[in-house]
């Protein structure tokens, strides 16, 4: 046919694979976020926005380097209102403006004014391009139920979550700079990231802030709750900030498939604990070793500049703040104002510490060979503390309130003295105290953690929790993915065990 010089031709399209998995998405936007960074501190950045006009300018902004400050910005305006709340609470200078007859027959307006504008902070504003878009492509009916589903598959706890991702990989490249490519995979995505991995990788960027938050919220709540005459007026003013707290502390574990199964979580635990456990050496990678992994998470600090440490040191005092307020709302202060009760809280603080390093030194020299001497020194620190601590209660007045209310204050005083150990590294890793600093950080890991696996193992006790979130979060087609995963790999245990 036509003397057989017809060619025939096939095609065959291939797409590109794209980030579906939780870590995948936060390692991209990571990655993007520390492009958009070293943007910012570039020249080329400075000449073009000096150079356009000003619609081009905002073009440019809004699509480049302005999304992401935009987002640091957004987070950081939290931490400015929380801590001048705090500060309103501890100094107590919001109780005397509550407690004004002049404001008490003002306090409802006050309220209705808070509950409408709440309405918009919950971020309606932002919803309605989104859905004014897709109602204007297919009815507004469907806008509607794709913004339910939307609610119902927790997308507002993703894009919360990702929103810290943003803001802490750009702050930090401002900061410090020295941006590096992460690689994503693009992997099959139906497998269960374990604890650890999600320990490492969220950390510092959600964890961390996300307790802090938590704190201070935990604080303002407890020292304003004798003189607030509505809790309505608090959960209108914290509502959305205790919403971003619990996204980035739990949205990895809430996206993270089969993550509420009993036995995935206790072999996380095991393995968690093993990884704790794990000295570093030489070869020792970060993903086998939490020694190891904590000295690469302070590489950016051994690289930086002096001014960018100083700044870190001074970012680093906010968390003493929590020390000298909460001191002298003690009941064993007797509402004492003297600097002299600042003072023996920092008494108190070091004793500890001194504590905590005498049972590292203790562990290290008697724990292998000695084991009685290293649990005759912990005996005799644990009667010490049970001593002292009868004494404050028979006669000091001690409560338990005070006992909870110093470990607020406590805990956020001992990350700050970590915080700047690290900042100081480079003076310290020859000295003694580089040892303290390194198990200072091993136990707040460790604090964190326990927090962190707490609700994960007891919401695992319950079987339906696991196919809940897999029915809600994945699609019928993941679901059944997972389950004849589940049965493959029964029938794998049992012809391994037979």
């Amino acid at each position: 046919m036509r003397g057989g010089n017809i060619t025939h031709h096939e095609y065959m399209q291939v797409g590109k694979g794209r980030d579906v998995g939780m870590n995948q998405i936060s390692s991209f936007e990571a990655k993007v976020a520390n492009g958009n960074g070293e943007q910012t501190l570039s020249r080329d950045i400075y000449r073009l926005g000096r150079r356009f006009d000003f619609y081009r300018m905002l073009s440019f902004y809004f699509t480049t380097v302005g999304f992401y400050f935009s987002s640091m910005v957004t987070v950081l305006t939290v931490y400015v209102f929380l801590y001048g709340r705090l500060y309103l609470v501890l100094s107590g200078l919001e109780k005397s403006i509550l407690l004004d007859p002049r404001i008490q027959e003002n306090i409802e307006p006050l309220q209705n004014v808070l509950a409408s504008q709440s309405v918009f902070q919950l971020g309606l504003l932002l919803v309605l391009p989104m859905v004014m878009e897709v109602g204007l492509e297919k009815g507004f009916r469907t806008a509607l139920g794709e913004f339910i589903i939307m609610q119902l598959q927790l997308a507002s706890v993703f894009f919360t979550f990702q929103l810290g991702t943003k803001t802490h990989y750009y702050g930090r490249t401002i900061l410090h700079g020295g941006a590096k490519y992460i690689p994503t995979g693009r992997g099959f995505v139906v497998y269960h990231a374990k604890f650890a991995e999600n320990y490492r990788m969220y950390s510092r960027s959600h964890f961390v802030k996300g307790l802090e938050l938590l704190i201070l919220l935990v604080v303002y709540l407890a020292y304003g709750r004798s003189y607030r005459t509505s809790s309505s007026l608090y959960l209108f003013v914290t509502f959305s900030i205790w919403f971003m707290v619990a996204s980035w502390l739990f949205a990895p574990f809430i996206f993270n498939p089969s993550c509420f199964e009993w036995q995935k979580t206790v072999d996380d635990w095991t393995d968690w604990r093993k990884w704790m456990g794990n000295r570093g050496g030489i070869g020792m990678s970060g993903e086998q070793s939490w020694e190891a992994w904590w000295r690469s998470e302070q590489a950016h600090l051994r690289k930086t500049s002096v001014r960018a440490l100083i700044l870190e040191i001074l970012m680093s005092l906010r968390f003493l703040i929590y020390q000298y307020g909460i001191v002298y709302h003690l009941k064993i202060a007797r509402h004492s104002t003297s600097i002299l009760v600042y003072g023996l809280s920092w008494l108190v603080m070091l004793t500890v510490l001194v504590v905590l390093k005498m049972v590292s030194i203790g562990r290290q020299k008697f724990g292998t060979d000695l084991q009685l001497m290293f649990r005759i020194l912990k005996g005799i620190l644990f009667l010490g503390f049970v001593t002292v601590m009868a004494v404050l209660f028979a006669i000091g007045g001690l409560t338990i309130t005070d006992v909870l209310a110093c470990t607020l204050g406590f805990l956020p005083t001992g990350w700050c003295i970590l915080l700047i150990g690290q900042a100081c590294a480079p003076m310290i890793e020859r000295t003694m105290l580089w040892d303290s600093i390194q198990e200072l950080g091993r136990a707040y890991d460790n604090i964190m953690g326990l927090i962190l696996f707490l609700p994960i193992g007891f919401l695992s006790w319950f079987p339906f929790v696991s196919e809940f979130q897999t029915r809600l979060l994945f699609n019928q087609a993941f679901s059944r993915g997972l389950q004849i995963s589940r049965i493959l790999a029964g029938q794998k245990d049992i012809g391994e065990f037979e």
